[in-house]
């Protein structure tokens, strides 16, 4: 960056917004057109989530899409990153294309664009089209050929006013929580359709950056986001983690290998035949930024030899890796704060990959928020926000190359498998009414956005 960040001040260059996920806060999961998606069926399998709660309904974003983008211009935000519902596109995740579904997001993009905020589009935040999982989902190679189409469709309808596009958000979480540990959709448990997963996001990657590159021209902003936690450890377990957790995904696309590491700690599981020839080319493809979520570290260690394996869900071929638990301070996920560590991490990656910018696309909080005679006073989020953004200022004036921050998130939404327990927004919203309440969080941002300065 050409200017930099001095004392507690930003450069005019900047992007500060916020961050959301279609199935999060959208609704609407039956009308006009939409197809069903993972997601819709693992929260409607009875134990899956929290309370039974589902996206049926969510924030209600659909049908509240200009109140919503006015509280963002309110706000203040230079820049919004939301998702695109691929089963709003096509249905079953292949063919014919739902022209109410893409009147949408046009009404959405359009709306950014005259309100001065820049689109950020996500391709896909984990609501892959049942249809598509009833094949195998990201098991089947052929679902990373539908993604590219899918990329390019929406590519062709958007590139011309989309500022930046995300091809994957958090593929850990995909392969790894959803065919690993079970936790999220579609609900499986096999590491080895986890890892075959993986490689599929990793070549749905590829192909969707070629699709709209294809589509848009050179001048297509195109990024990747990855989630990371700052590692703490003895050197042997750290990199096993760090294997399997971050540059399992890093490595193929931007270096255009897989960690021999990774292949060696998973071989009892597999041979990766899955890997076709030509694979790594097709996903090693020239990418703009890359998208950095960050919430918590996480301590590790190898285990003795007298201690029994272990299942670390989410975590393939890491049975001799225990998981510390560390002392507070935490959120109301139990997750620990640690913005120094947030910095560590981000000069790392800038050592790591220096031609490479950053952009935080997810960092936030959530904690037990109360409404009091209209306000929600939530100071802890707002001491959370303002450490995490006082590591992002350090580390840029460490060196790395940080273009801007998207807060996790603007509203209160479904949390996946906790359903509505957990509110991370710094926006309120009332379930049952769907009332829309800043937070002082929010005015705390609002303020920074305005003044450029870290407000105390």
């Amino acid at each position: 960056m050409s200017d930099r960040l001095q004392g507690s001040s930003f450069p005019r260059e900047f992007l500060f917004g916020a961050a959301t996920a279609a199935y999060q806060i959208e609704g609407a999961c039956d009308e006009d057109g939409r197809g069903r998606s993972i997601w819709d069926t693992f929260s409607h399998t009875p134990g899956n989530t929290l309370n039974g709660d589902t996206g049926d309904v969510a924030t209600d974003h659909y049908h509240r899409l200009d109140e919503d983008l006015d509280l963002m211009a309110e706000l203040g935000l230079q820049s919004y990153r939301f998702s695109i519902a691929w089963p709003r596109i096509q249905p079953t995740g292949t063919g014919a294309v739902n022209g109410a579904g893409l009147a949408f997001y046009d009404r959405l993009v359009d709306g950014l664009v005259r309100r001065g905020i820049l689109p950020i589009a996500t391709l896909y935040h984990w609501d892959l089209p049942q249809a598509l999982e009833d094949r195998g989902g990201w098991t089947n190679r052929e679902t990373s050929f539908a993604f590219a189409e899918y990329a390019r469709i929406v590519g062709a309808a958007f590139g011309d006013r989309v500022d930046t596009w995300t091809t994957l958000n958090e593929p850990w979480c995909s392969a790894f929580l959803g065919y690993h540990s079970g936790s999220h959709a579609p609900g499986a448990t096999d590491p080895v359709a986890a890892l075959t997963a993986a490689h599929h996001l990793n070549l749905a990657h590829g192909l969707a950056v070629q699709a709209l590159r294809d589509e848009i021209g050179d001048g297509a902003k195109v990024s990747a986001t990855i989630n990371m936690s700052y590692l703490i450890g003895d050197e042997e377990a750290v990199r096993h983690i760090d294997g399997i957790g971050t540059r399992i995904f890093l490595q193929p696309m931007i270096e255009g290998v897989y960690p021999k590491d990774v292949i060696a700690d998973t071989m009892h599981l597999t041979d990766w035949a899955f890997v076709a020839p030509g694979d790594l080319k097709l996903i090693n493809q020239p990418i703009d930024l890359l998208g950095v979520n960050y919430y918590f570290p996480l301590k590790v260690r190898t285990m003795d030899p007298s201690e029994p394996d272990v299942h670390n869900p989410g975590y393939p071929g890491t049975e001799r890796i225990a998981f510390v638990e560390q002392p507070g301070p935490r959120t109301a996920m139990g997750w620990n704060i640690d913005p120094d560590g947030f910095e560590q991490l981000l000069v790392d990656l800038g050592q790591r990959y220096p031609q490479l910018p950053l952009m935080i696309t997810e960092n936030g909080a959530a904690f037990t928020d109360e409404i009091i005679d209209g306000v929600v006073d939530d100071q802890r989020r707002i001491g959370y926000l303002r450490d995490h953004l006082t590591a992002v200022r350090r580390a840029v004036d460490r060196g790395v190359d940080v273009r801007g921050y998207q807060v996790w998130s603007l509203l209160d939404n479904f949390e996946w498998a906790l359903g509505y327990s957990k509110r991370f927004g710094i926006v309120h919203i009332d379930y049952e009414t769907q009332a829309r309440t800043p937070k002082a969080s929010a005015r705390w941002y609002a303020e920074l956005i305005r003044s450029r300065q870290l407000p105390g």
